[in-house]
């Protein structure tokens, strides 16, 4: 019969259509604008540790512009997935992981040539500490199947340490603010942020160990003491 096509072909053809969708899909995934912004934001990364590299103020300023640039993809990745309803599992997985490197580099390259003077590096330590804690939490957590999505506090406090930062990366570079130097509004900043980011890391902390102990108690009503928490706003 004309246009027949036999059972084991159409099988195939079939199958051949499947194994292409996934493709098309993973390909639409990474061009999408929200999540190129949020790849941008890694691919910065590199850009900003070579600035370290440039003598005199030019490094300074560079590594200033590039930060920058890293922190509107930082707001506007976000913006545009909610605006053109192109929020996606691999953007929410990808947003916290870009902005953690970038502050982890960032923190590191800053304390290798002395641009966080004296004991302003406990601060510093404490942020990657954390950042290492909160990781460390959601990787558990997520082979338990349950999400631990980023809260409010925590998208200011990343915000703020971008802020600081920038102010650390101009360093001797920059102007005086009155009695205070760059360097020592970045300083200040920092401590500002540490506390937000302990802050921030013991709301986590507290629902991760809610929910393993709802995982080592499974039989324990939720309103119990050491039943699972909400999620932090």
């Amino acid at each position: 019969m004309a246009g027949f096509i036999p059972t084991n072909e159409a099988a195939k053809f079939k199958n051949r259509y499947k194994n292409r969708t996934p493709k098309r899909k993973n390909r639409k995934m990474l061009t999408n604008l929200p999540n190129i912004l949020t790849l941008s934001r890694i691919g910065a990364i590199p850009l900003l540790i070579a600035t370290f590299y440039i003598q005199g103020p030019l490094g300074n300023w560079l590594g200033l512009g590039i930060l920058s640039f890293a922190g509107v993809t930082d707001f506007f990745d976000g913006y545009f997935a909610r605006a053109w309803h192109q929020q996606s599992f691999f953007g929410k997985f990808l947003d916290p992981i870009a902005d953690k490197l970038l502050v982890s580099a960032l923190l590191l390259m800053l304390v290798a040539f002395g641009r966080v003077p004296g004991i302003a590096v406990l601060p510093a330590v404490v942020i990657l500490c954390r950042e290492i804690l909160v990781s460390g939490l959601r990787e558990f957590l997520a082979e338990t199947q349950v999400s631990v999505p980023v809260s409010r506090l925590a998208q200011w406090k990343t915000t703020l340490q971008l802020l600081v930062l920038g102010f650390l990366l101009v360093g001797p570079a920059g102007p005086q603010f009155g009695p205070l130097t760059t360097t020592d509004v970045g300083v200040i900043g920092l401590w500002i942020a540490a506390i937000l980011t302990l802050t921030t890391g013991y709301d986590y902390l507290r629902i991760g160990i809610a929910h393993v102990g709802k995982l080592d108690n499974p039989d324990r009503p939720e309103d119990a003491p050491g039943g699972a928490g909400g999620e932090p706003e």
